[in-house]
């Protein structure tokens, strides 16, 4: 599977931002950022894949641009797809990128 370059562009862009170091690795077909070997965010195809703490997997699913992530068929435990149309703007890439950093944190 391919990924979107742009999008990986565009998060490693933001990720400039952070004063955490964050690695690059290819996973589920496509390519996913890390933080301390902890999975933050990825894209998988066109979509991005977040790792959310459970706390807040409702409030996120509740948006039309974010889905369940379904890479197994299944439903996977504090993973969500967001569209393109979800991140399109940076300011909404850039709140899922704080998500992904804020679980891999609580899973150090």
């Amino acid at each position: 599977m391919a990924f979107d370059p742009d999008l990986a562009h565009r998060i490693r862009e933001q990720l400039k931002l952070f004063p955490e170091d964050f690695t690059e690795k290819k996973m589920f077909g496509g390519l996913s950022f890390l933080y301390k070997g902890k999975m933050t965010v990825g894209i998988i195809k066109d979509e991005l894949a977040v790792r959310v703490v459970a706390s807040k997997m409702n409030e996120e699913l509740e948006k039309t641009t974010v889905r369940e992530m379904d890479f197994t068929k299944r439903p996977m435990k504090e993973f969500i797809y967001v569209s393109q149309k979800g991140c399109e703007k940076e300011s909404d890439l850039l709140h899922y990128i704080e998500l992904g950093l804020e679980h891999a944190k609580t899973k150090l």
